[in-house]
């Protein structure tokens, strides 16, 4: 037996307390998400850590799972009641078919080697290669499996730059990937951060699994210091954004790294970045880019 996945959009004000209403009225779990995800008006959620994040996707899509036999209609118009709407919103409905999920999800990750001393290893696989540098990774809800090209392009860069003595700072840490690399790798400091307490956590969890010390902090805590190597793999929108506050984050003849680039957006970003430092194309994985420089 399977589920009911329900589907509707409403605004910024209204997602959050339909969420807490919809969880009230027995729905199994409830999500929001960007209705304009994928298109030009796709409206990405970041700020400087130590800042209020936004409020919301001012078009959100609210995703709900019910039982099989659940009442959607009278579900959301108590929903509709609770948080004062006039009528229940207009509704999709997908089947979900019952799975062992922990196991669909395992199954979706293998070990990933990135070279010849560095390999990326689920926490639940045999590690392949017992004399290289295994990042053990469970990334739960925080992105950043090693599998995407841009994470690839940072770790790649990151054992190109990481000295014993450097200092690293991985801005929008996600799973921690790229700080416990840097650590493996022999930084002598590592720190990273992120806007989502989620990732925080995972980070922190990943990195007491492997092994290495590593400060992670999250929106509530501000920033400070310049560091040797500074790596961003997040969006381009954020990293327009956020020039200003991760360049400051980058020593004078320290080193900075961005990916989550496109192919056609890298002109654009190093057009951004170039009132602080110099910045080209270091290196491409398929339609990606990852941008690098030395601040002066």
């Amino acid at each position: 037996m399977g589920w009911q996945s329900v589907s509707f959009l409403t605004d910024a004000s209204h997602a959050e307390p339909i969420c807490d209403a919809l969880l009230e009225a027995g729905a199994l779990s409830a999500s929001i998400e960007d209705a304009d995800a994928g298109t030009p008006d796709e409206q990405p959620l970041f700020g400087e850590p130590g800042s209020v994040p936004s409020s919301g996707w001012t078009h959100s899509r609210v995703v709900a799972l019910l039982e099989p036999d659940a009442d959607i209609e009278a579900l959301l118009s108590e929903v509709a009641q609770a948080v004062g709407l006039a009528e229940a919103p207009a509704y999709a409905v997908e089947p979900v078919a019952e799975q062992n999920w922990v196991q669909l999800t395992q199954s979706q990750f293998d070990p990933i080697r990135v070279s010849e001393r560095l390999w990326i290893v689920p926490s639940w696989h045999e590690t392949p290669d017992p004399n290289a540098i295994n990042l053990i990774l469970d990334p739960g809800m925080a992105f950043g499996t090693g599998s995407h090209p841009t994470t690839r392009l940072c770790l790649e860069w990151l054992e190109r730059h990481v000295s014993d003595s450097c200092t690293v700072l991985d801005y929008g840490c996600g799973s921690g990937i790229l700080a416990i690399a840097a650590a493996r790798l022999g930084a002598g400091s590592v720190a990273g951060v992120d806007i989502d307490p989620l990732a925080v956590e995972a980070a922190r969890a990943n990195a007491e699994r492997n092994g290495v010390v590593a400060l992670f902090a999250d929106s509530t805590t501000p920033v400070a210091g310049e560091y040797d190597l500074v790596v961003a793999n997040i969006l381009s929108n954020p990293l327009r954004v956020l020039a200003p506050a991760i360049c400051a984050h980058v020593r004078s003849g320290g080193r900075l790294a961005l990916s989550g680039i496109l192919r056609e957006q890298a002109d654009e970003i190093i057009a951004i970045y170039a009132q602080w430092m110099p910045m080209h194309v270091a290196d491409t994985r398929e339609d990606w880019v990852c941008l690098a420089g030395i601040k002066p």
